[in-house]
């Protein structure tokens, strides 16, 4: 079985599409955390279902995240950013590990 867990840095904005069935996709290119550089650490991520909506929504590009799901082995051209990768994960849990973006509430004059 080839499901397995990563840490990834979100590199490009999430791109959600749907099919004709109203089942919705979110993808985006991911980048494998790591100390050793040089290596090829790029990934496609394919979020499924409800999921899908919820990354949009929640997580920007420099989030990191760690993704459960399955690996695939096939070629991905993303043409905006001209990044090739042969990594695909479909996505099925998402858990936030480290967000830029925090949103700060404002309690008797001090920010939390």
């Amino acid at each position: 079985m080839n499901y397995t867990n990563f840490i990834v840095k979100i590199l490009s904005k999430p791109e959600k599409s749907s099919f004709e069935n109203n089942i919705s996709v979110t993808e985006l290119i991911g980048k494998f955390f790591q100390f050793k550089t040089g290596d090829q650490n790029i990934c496609k991520l394919s979020i499924w279902g409800n999921l899908a909506h919820d990354s949009i929504q929640y997580y920007n590009v420099n989030d990191y995240l760690i993704i459960e799901g399955y690996v695939s082995l096939r070629k991905s051209i993303f043409e905006e950013s001209e990044i090739t990768t042969d990594i695909e994960i479909s996505v099925f849990k998402i858990y936030p590990f480290s967000l830029n973006k925090l949103d700060l509430v404002k309690v008797n004059n001090e920010l939390f």
